[in-house]
C-alpha cells in the first residue's frame, strides 16, 4: 500500500478567533441558546462521544471551554431512550457557553453545545443537525455514525473526541475522520472512568493526541488557529497534482531523503496535494510555523519521523466499503468467471494496498458465498498487500471491534465471524485462505498468475507517472480474462486497450489480449527506486532472459530423462502427468475414470495400494522393489516410489507416483530366471496364487463393508453430535447477544446514573440551603401531610409542640402542645378543606405570644400535599400594645379629645396598625358592628369582619395602600343593621408615620344611596 482512503472533498478554510482559554475553570451560569444567523465563514465542529462514566469527563472538559473558541461542539453519550436527560442542565452549570438539546433540522452555529436527545441517532448534513429513531434492535453505535457523518460533512474541519465508556463505539468513526484529516483526541485510559472505548481506540494508531479532558480544549484552539493546519488543507482542494514552487521542492525532498533513509521507502510518487496536506496536519499538531524548523525537528525527533510516516499511510477502510459494488461483484462477474474454473483448480486474488483487511476479508466472504451456489470444488487464495507493518499486524490478526455489525449484515456476522466480548474474530474458514505481506507495490515483485486484482482507492494517491507504470503491471499479473477491480474515483486512464469495462460506475474491468510488443511496456519492480537510472535497471532484464534459458533447459531436461511420475491427491485421482504412463496404467471397460487404482496394470495393483496407504499412514517416502507389470503380453519390472508432497504450499496433501523401469537381461529373461536369480513363476502356481488373491480380496471386501457400517453409524452419531453443538452454538450466540444488549442497557443506566447523581448532590446542597434559612428565620415551622401526619419540622417548633426527630409520622393529634389554644388540629381540617389560609394569635403556657398561620402544601404540579403551621413571636407586638395603652391611659384628656372627634363624625371609622389590628374606633362603629367599646381595642379587624372584608378584598387593598402611600375606595356592600340592610363604601386614608404617633390607615364607612 502506498496510501488508503476514498477521496474526500475539503473545504476553504478561515482561522476563527482563538482567544487562549482561561487558567481557572469557569464560574457555572445559566445562558439560555441564543438565536443566530448562519455562519457565513467555516469553523471547526467537535464530536464528544462518551459512554460510562462520561459525565464528569464532559464537565472536566467544558469547564475549561472559553466563550470565545470559535468552535461549535456536540455532544453523543450512550442514554436510555426512555429516560429524559438531564445532560444539558449539568453541563451548563459548569460551562460559559450555551447548552441545549439537539433539534432536528438545527443549523449548527460556533460557540454552542448541542446534545444528542434520548432514543436518537444524530447526524450532521450540510451543517444541519439531522436526528434518526434509534433502531429497536442490536447494539446501539450512535458515535460511529455520527463521527461518519461529521467526517463527510465538515472534511479537515472536524474533530474527533473520545472519553470515557466501555465498548469499542467510536473506534470506526475516528478512521474516517483522519481519511479526511480531521482532528483525533482521546482521553487517556489513567483518567477515564472506563477505558475500554479510549483503550480500542488508541490501538489503531490513528490517533493524534491522547491526554486528559481538561487539556483537551486548548489543544483545539491551539491546532485549528495554526497556519501550516489551515495552509495544509487550503493548498489542496482537489485531487489533481498540486505544481509546486522551487523553495517548496526543496524542503519536500529533504523530508523525502529523511523518510527514505529512517523507513525505506520512497515518496516521491505520492500527489504534492496530499502530502502537502499531511505534513501541514503534523507541523500544527507540533505547533511549529516554518518546514525549514519542521525539517530540523524531523531530525532531532525519531519518533516524529515514524508518526509522519503513519500520516502519509492513513488506511481508511472498512467491512464492504461501497457495498454496491461487492454486490455486483456477487452476481455479475463472479459467477460466470467461476464456471470457467475446473474442479479443484484454485482461484487467485491480489488486494494491494489492503490496510488492515476489511476488504480483504470482505472479497473473501462474498467469494465464499458464491461458490457455496457453485457445485465445483474451487480453491482460494487471496493476497493482502500493504506497505504498513502495523496495519499488516492487525489484518493477520483479524480480530475487529463490534461496532463493524454496522457494516455487516446479521448473517454475516453469524457465519463468518465469532464474538469474542468487545470483538468479532474471522473464523478459520476465511482466515485459512488469505495470506498477508509487506509489499511496496511500487518497489516490490509482483504476484502472479491472478484472476482478480482488486486495488481501490490507491492511484488516487499516486502521481501520473507512478500510475502508468502500474495499469501495465496489472495487466501482465492477470489470467486472461482476469477481473481487475479500482476504485469509483479512478480510471485505467490511456490503457483502454489493455481491459475492456464490465462496469463503468464501479469501475470493473476484464484484461484484454494484446500482442507481445505491446507487453514490451510493462516495467518490472526491481527494488529500485523511480528515480534511478535506466542503465541501473538494465541487469535487471539480462537476469530475466537468462532465467527464461535455465526454465527451457530444465523443461529438455525433464522430457529426456525424468522417470514417469503421476502426482494425486489423497482419493487417488490423477492432478498431473510427466511422461508416458502407458506401461503402468491402462483405462479399463465402463465408464472413464481418473483414479490411479482403476487405471493400473495387472501385477502394479496390489503393490501401489499398498504404498499408497503407508504413504498417507506415515507421511514418509514409500519404495516398491522389483514388481512385476504385465504390459502388452510382456512383463515389465519396475521401482515403485509413493512420495508424499509437503512443499510447497500448492502441493500440500498430494501424493507424487513415480515410476522406474528395471531393465531385464536377454538371457535371464530366456531362462524363465530374473536378473536375481529367481524364476519366473509357471501358469499353475499363477492361478493359485490369484485365487488366493480373490480370496483374500473377497475377505478383504466383507471386512471393508462392516468398516463402512461402522463409519456410517459414527457419522450418524457424528451428526447428532453436530447438531447438538450447532444448538449450543445457536444458544451461546443468543446469550451472547443477550450480553451485548445488557452492557448497553448498562451503559445507559450508568449515564443516568451519573445524572442522578450530580442531581442528588445539587439537592442535597440545596436542603442544606433551605434549613440554614429556616433555621436563621427562627420561625417555627411544621410540616403535615393530608393525614395531619408529622412530615417535617424546625427546632424552633420544639418550644411550642413537644417534638422529637422519632415523631416524624405520627399524627400531629398525637403529639403534647404547649399552646392553651386548643382549636389547632381543628383549624388545620378547615385549611385542607377550603384551601384558604388561616391566621390567629395564640399564647403558650410560658406566657408567650405567636402568630399561627396555616396554609395548604402545593407541590410544583399544583397539588394539596398537606399544610404548613409557622409560628412568628409577637412578644415585641404585645408588649408595644401594652405600652401604647399605658401611654394613652396616662393621656386621658388626649384619649377623650380624639375619641370625641372620632365621635363627631356621622360615619362609622377606625384606625388599623400595619398587622390589621384597630387602635381605636368611634361609636358609630362600635353601633355598626354591634361591638362594645372596650372590646375594640388590639382586635383583629379582617377576622371579626371577616365577611365583608374578604367579599371586597380589603386586606389587599390596605397592603396596596401602605406600599404605594396611596389612598383607596373599595367597591360598595350591603350590612344588615338595627335599621335594615345599609350600603357602604370604604375609605381609607394612610397616616403620617411618626414614631409618637403609630397609628398608619384610617377606614371610613361612608354609606350610599
Amino acid at each position: 500500500m502506498l496510501l488508503r482512503g476514498a477521496t474526500m472533498s475539503q473545504k476553504k478554510t478561515t482561522t476563527p478567533n482563538t482567544p487562549k482559554p482561561k487558567s481557572k475553570a469557569p464560574v457555572a451560569k445559566t445562558r439560555k441558546p441564543t438565536t443566530k444567523q448562519p455562519s457565513a465563514r467555516a469553523f471547526p465542529v467537535v464530536g464528544l462521544g462518551a459512554s460510562a462514566g462520561g459525565l464528569e469527563a464532559l464537565k472536566s472538559f467544558f469547564a475549561k471551554v472559553s466563550e470565545a473558541s470559535g468552535m461549535a461542539y456536540i455532544v453523543v453519550i450512550h442514554m436510555t431512550p426512555q429516560q429524559p436527560s438531564m445532560m444539558p442542565d449539568l453541563l451548563q452549570k459548569v460551562s460559559l457557553i450555551p447548552v441545549s438539546s439537539a433539534q432536528d433540522g438545527q443549523t449548527i452555529e460556533p460557540d454552542q453545545v448541542y446534545v444528542i436527545p434520548p432514543g436518537k441517532d444524530i447526524s450532521i448534513f450540510k451543517g444541519k443537525i439531522q436526528l434518526l429513531d434509534r433502531l429497536k434492535k442490536g447494539v446501539s453505535h450512535s458515535i460511529d455514525l455520527f463521527f461518519r457523518s461529521l467526517a463527510q460533512d465538515q472534511g479537515n474541519k472536524a474533530a474527533a473526541i473520545i472519553l470515557s465508556g466501555t465498548g469499542t463505539d467510536g473506534t470506526l468513526g475516528i478512521k474516517e475522520i483522519k481519511g479526511c484529516d480531521g482532528l483525533v483526541l482521546v482521553q487517556t485510559e489513567k483518567s477515564a472512568g472506563y477505558d475500554g472505548m479510549p483503550r480500542s481506540a488508541i490501538s489503531t494508531g490513528l490517533v493524534d493526541i491522547v491526554i486528559p479532558p481538561e487539556e483537551m480544549p486548548e489543544k483545539l484552539i491551539h491546532y485549528f488557529s495554526h497556519p501550516a493546519t489551515n495552509a495544509g488543507a487550503a493548498a489542496t482542494t482537489t485531487t489533481t497534482t498540486t505544481t509546486t514552487t522551487d523553495e517548496q521542492q526543496e524542503w519536500l525532498d529533504k523530508i523525502f531523503a529523511i523518510l527514505r533513509t529512517h523507513i525505506g521507502h520512497d515518496f516521491s510518487v505520492y500527489k504534492t496535494n496530499t502530502i502537502l496536506r499531511r505534513i501541514g496536519r503534523r507541523m500544527g499538531l507540533n505547533h511549529i510555523d516554518s518546514h525549514k524548523t519542521y525539517v530540523r525537528y524531523l531530525r532531532e525527533n525519531p519518533n516524529e519521523i515514524e508518526v509522519l510516516f503513519r500520516e502519509l499511510l492513513i488506511g481508511v477502510t472498512n467491512f464492504f466499503r461501497d457495498a454496491d459494488s461487492f454486490n455486483i461483484l456477487k452476481t455479475k462477474i463472479l459467477p460466470a468467471l467461476f464456471e470457467s474454473f475446473q474442479e479443484d483448480a484454485t482461484f487467485r486474488a491480489w488486494i494491494p494496498g489492503c490496510s488492515t483487511g476489511e476488504e480483504v476479508y470482505s472479497l473473501a466472504m462474498v467469494f465464499r458465498e458464491v461458490l457455496d451456489k457453485n457445485s465445483k470444488r474451487i480453491n482460494l487464495q487471496l493476497f493482502g498487500t500493504d506497505i504498513d507493518n502495523h496495519a499488516i499486524d492487525k489484518a493477520r490478526e483479524g480480530i475487529f471491534p463490534a461496532s463493524i455489525s454496522a457494516d455487516i449484515g446479521k448473517e454475516r456476522l453469524k457465519r463468518f465471524f465469532i464474538k469474542e466480548g468487545d470483538f468479532y474474530r474471522i473464523r478459520k474458514e476465511i482466515r485459512d485462505c488469505v495470506v498477508f505481506s509487506v509489499q511496496n507495490v511500487i518497489r516490490d515483485p509482483p504476484f502472479s498468475r491472478l484472476d482478480l486484482l482488486c486495488c481501490r482507492n490507491l492511484l488516487i494517491y499516486l502521481n501520473t507517472d507512478a500510475q502508468k507504470k502500474l495499469l501495465p503491471l496489472f495487466h501482465y499479473t492477470l489470467n486472461p480474462k482476469g477481473i481487475l477491480v479500482l476504485g469509483s474515483s479512478e480510471t485505467i486512464g490511456g490503457f483502454s486497450n489493455l481491459f475492456e469495462t464490465l462496469d463503468k460506475k464501479w469501475k470493473i474491468f476484464r484484461r484484454l489480449e494484446v500482442s507481445q510488443a505491446l507487453r514490451q511496456i510493462v516495467e518490472f519492480p526491481s527494488g529500485l527506486s523511480s528515480n534511478e537510472s535506466t542503465i541501473e535497471k538494465q541487469p535487471a532484464i539480462a537476469a530475466n532472459r537468462r532465467a527464461d534459458i535455465n526454465l527451457l533447459t530444465q523443461k529438455a531436461i525433464l522430457d529426456q530423462f525424468a522417470p514417469t511420475a503421476i502426482l494425486i491427491n489423497g482419493n487417488g485421482d490423477i492432478m498431473n502427468v510427466q511422461g508416458r504412463t502407458g506401461k503402468y496404467l491402462e483405462t479399463p471397460s465402463g465408464p472413464p475414470t481418473n483414479n490411479i487404482m482403476d487405471l493400473a496394470r495387472e501385477g502394479l495393483r496390489i503393490e501401489l495400494s499398498s504404498a499408497l496407504r503407508t504413504a498417507k499412514s506415515t507421511s514418509q517416502n514409500v519404495v516398491r522393489k522389483r514388481i512385476a507389470v504385465k504390459t502388452n503380453g510382456d512383463v515389465q519390472l519396475v521401482d515403485l516410489h509413493v512420495c508424499p508432497q509437503k512443499a510447497p504450499k500448492e502441493l500440500a496433501g498430494r501424493l507424487l507416483v513415480v515410476f522406474e523401469d528395471i531393465d531385464i537381461d536377454p538371457e535371464e529373461n530366456e531362462s524363465g530366471k530374473c536378473k536375481n536369480g529367481t524364476k519366473w513363476p509357471d501358469a499353475s502356481r499363477i492361478a493359485e496364487l490369484e485365487h488366493e488373491l480373490q480370496v483374500t480380496r473377497e475377505s478383504h471386501q466383507t471386512t471393508i463393508e462392516e468398516l463402512e457400517s461402522s463409519n456410517e453409524e459414527l457419522k450418524s452419531t457424528n451428526e447428532e453430535i453436530q447438531s447438538s453443538n450447532e444448538e449450543l452454538q445457536s444458544t451461546n450466540e443468543e446469550l451472547e447477544s443477550s450480553k451485548e444488549e445488557l452492557q448497553s442497557l448498562n451503559e445507559e443506566l450508568h449515564t443516568v446514573n451519573s445524572e442522578l447523581q450530580s442531581k442528588v448532590e445539587e439537592l442535597s446542597a440545596v436542603h442544606d440551603d433551605m434549613r440554614n434559612l429556616m433555621n436563621s428565620t427562627e420561625i417555627a415551622t411544621i410540616f403535615v401531610d393530608n393525614a395531619m401526619c408529622i412530615k417535617r419540622f424546625t427546632a424552633e417548633a420544639t418550644r411550642i409542640v413537644n417534638l422529637i426527630r422519632t415523631d416524624i409520622g405520627r399524627p400531629l393529634q398525637h403529639v403534647v402542645s404547649n399552646l392553651k389554644y386548643g382549636r389547632m388540629i381543628e383549624d388545620i381540617t378547615e385549611v385542607l378543606k377550603h384551601l384558604t389560609p388561616k391566621e390567629c394569635e395564640v399564647q403558650t403556657a410560658e406566657e408567650n405570644w405567636f402568630n399561627m398561620r396555616i396554609i395548604p402544601y402545593r407541590t410544583t404540579d399544583n397539588r394539596i400535599d398537606g399544610a404548613v403551621l409557622t409560628f412568628s413571636s409577637i412578644d415585641d407586638q404585645k408588649e408595644a400594645y401594652g405600652k401604647l395603652e399605658h401611654a394613652l391611659s396616662e393621656s386621658d384628656n388626649a384619649w377623650k379629645l380624639v375619641r370625641a372627634i372620632f365621635d363627631i363624625s356621622e360615619d362609622p371609622m377606625a384606625v388599623l396598625d400595619k398587622t390589621g389590628r384597630i387602635v381605636i374606633a368611634n361609636t358609630r362603629y362600635s353601633e355598626l358592628m354591634k361591638v362594645d367599646q372596650e372590646n375594640l381595642t388590639g382586635t383583629d379587624f379582617f377576622q371579626s369582619q371577616k365577611d365583608f372584608a374578604d367579599k371586597i378584598d380589603l386586606k389587599t387593598k390596605l397592603e396596596t395602600a401602605l406600599e404605594k402611600d396611596q389612598h383607596f375606595t373599595s367597591d360598595r356592600f350591603d350590612i344588615r343593621t338595627s335599621e335594615g340592610e345599609k350600603c357602604f363604601a370604604v375609605t381609607g386614608r394612610v397616616l403620617k408615620k411618626d414614631k409618637a404617633f403609630p397609628y398608619r390607615i384610617l377606614i371610613q364607612f361612608r354609606s350610599g344611596h
